[in-house]
């Protein structure tokens, strides 16, 4: 269990300077993620604009402010 959490940050951003990201680490870290959603059965998508009218008027929304 963390107790401090300053600690963690820390050390977080230690982490982020000593290993700047790359491209194919990055492509490893999306790739492990879509393999686990396939697995879940979450991906791909039955329907990918399922939803988008909600998606089209928070958009609208956000871009008035």
């Amino acid at each position: 269990m963390i107790k401090d959490s300053n600690i963690l940050f820390q050390f977080e951003q230690e982490e982020i300077k000593r290993e700047p990201p790359d491209y194919r680490s990055a492509l490893r870290i999306f790739e492990g993620m879509w393999l686990e959603g396939k697995a879940m059965g979450v991906l791909p998508l039955k329907n990918p604009l399922e939803g988008i009218e909600v998606d089209i008027r928070v958009a609208r929304m956000l871009n008035d402010v």
